[in-house]
């Protein structure tokens, strides 16, 4: 039966209303579709995935690094790797230097692991960690043996005077749990004041640890450091000295998807929770 004689016998109006009704159920049906095969929703409002301490294979210094980012980036106290690789204070290392986590004595290893993925031969006895071009090199093995034990030096007592490194709202809280959130985030203002949580000499400022931005990292004693990430603009170079509220960023979204401050602090290399050591407000 034709569209015409359908609208001779139900009359103008309520063919309309049909036709109407029709449009609408497939419209709605090819939005239902849509909306479960295609929306997804991704949480990115942590940092970027913390590694456990890394025990085997090296790292080779690029330029750019500190014995304090490596430190941070793998996991260690700044000290224990310093002992590890038998670096005196002040701790100064070197563009193409190679940094052991195992233990070994240092040596011109036989086998290396390149960027284009090649592997060692049987005989390789080490490997070498290298960054890949645009990220973070990930930790790679020592082929033979087991580490040796970290040596961690003995803890000390916190820094007093804890202030907040900025105001605004916490939107993200500490996790101990695997590759959860390692310290704090707290939103703000692009251009707002990133403040030093305690007395201290900055030990690091710059944007060479993956998913950290513009980092500023500030050592307060032999046991603590806290670390600033996504700052749009560092205020603060490497060897200064600087004071509980002083400005030392501007907040900004480097590295993330947001305006936010990530804040973290960690006793001997780990992880611990900021709100511990933070003023209630």
């Amino acid at each position: 039966m034709s569209l015409t004689v359908i609208a001779q016998r139900m009359g103008i109006t309520s063919f309309q209303r049909l036709v109407t009704g029709l449009v609408l159920s497939t419209l709605l049906v090819g939005c239902s579709s849509t909306s479960s095969n295609n929306v997804r929703v991704v949480d990115r409002n942590e940092a970027a995935p913390q590694r456990p301490t890394v025990t085997t294979g090296q790292y080779v210094v690029r330029r750019g690094d500190t014995l304090f980012s490596i430190a941070f980036r793998y996991g260690w106290d700044y000290k224990a790797l310093a002992a590890r690789n038998n670096i005196p204070a002040p701790y100064t290392i070197h563009p193409g230097q190679t940094i052991r986590f195992d233990g070994r004595s240092g040596s011109t290893p036989t086998a290396v692991v390149t960027q284009s993925g090649s592997t060692p031969s049987s005989s390789s006895k080490t490997t070498v960690i290298r960054r890949p071009v645009g990220g973070e090199s990930a930790a790679v093995p020592s082929v033979a043996g087991k580490p040796a034990p970290v040596p961690m030096p003995p803890a000390g007592p916190a820094p007093t005077g804890w202030g907040w490194p900025s105001n605004g709202v916490l939107i993200g809280k500490f996790s101990s749990n695997g590759s959860l959130n390692k310290g704090i985030d707290i939103a703000g203002d692009l251009g707002q004041p990133v403040l030093a949580a305690s007395d201290g000499t900055v030990v690091y400022a710059g944007s060479g640890l993956r998913g950290y931005g513009e980092l500023v990292i500030i050592k307060h004693s032999e046991t603590y450091v806290s670390a600033y990430g996504h700052n749009r603009r560092l205020l603060v170079r490497e060897g200064q000295q600087v004071k509980v509220g002083q400005t030392i960023a501007e907040m900004g979204s480097t590295g993330t998807d947001r305006v936010k401050l990530h804040f973290e602090i960690r006793r001997q290399g780990k992880p611990v929770d900021p709100l511990q050591f933070l003023p209630r407000r």
